[in-house]
């Protein structure tokens, strides 16, 4: 059974920074599309970045990039988010999300994950 776990979130004020980590028990990150994303209340869920690390391959939403970077080590078989310059309207669940290697090559990366974690809220105070 595939279980993914996230951490590392809390409150902040905002230009604070926080750094999310998300395990997984059977399933390794090695050669996965690896995700982070993220819903506010009332809002639709949105991604905010992918990695494949063995394709190379990083791509942020534009409303994180130049403050979020996504990285992972296969050795302890994690993902990290580390945010920067955080401001309120990042307060969200992010949830952190593992498909197969196309996922992250396709416009559908948003939709296309296989597992999913159940979140960890971020909330970041003006």
């Amino acid at each position: 059974q595939v279980q993914l776990v996230e951490s590392g979130g809390g409150s902040v004020q905002a230009g604070g920074s926080l750094t999310l980590s998300c395990t997984a028990s059977g399933y390794s990150f090695r050669n996965a599309c690896l995700g982070w994303f993220r819903q506010a209340p009332g809002k639709e869920r949105e991604g905010v970045a992918v990695i494949y690390a063995r394709g190379g391959r990083i791509y942020y939403d534009d409303s994180v990039r130049g403050r979020f970077t996504i990285s992972q080590d296969n050795a302890k078989n994690m993902l990290y988010l580390q945010m920067n310059s955080l401001k309120p309207e990042d307060t969200a669940m992010y949830y952190c999300a593992a498909g197969v290697p196309g996922v992250c090559y396709s416009d559908s990366w948003r939709s296309g994950m296989d597992y999913w974690g159940k979140g960890t809220l971020v909330t970041i105070s003006s």
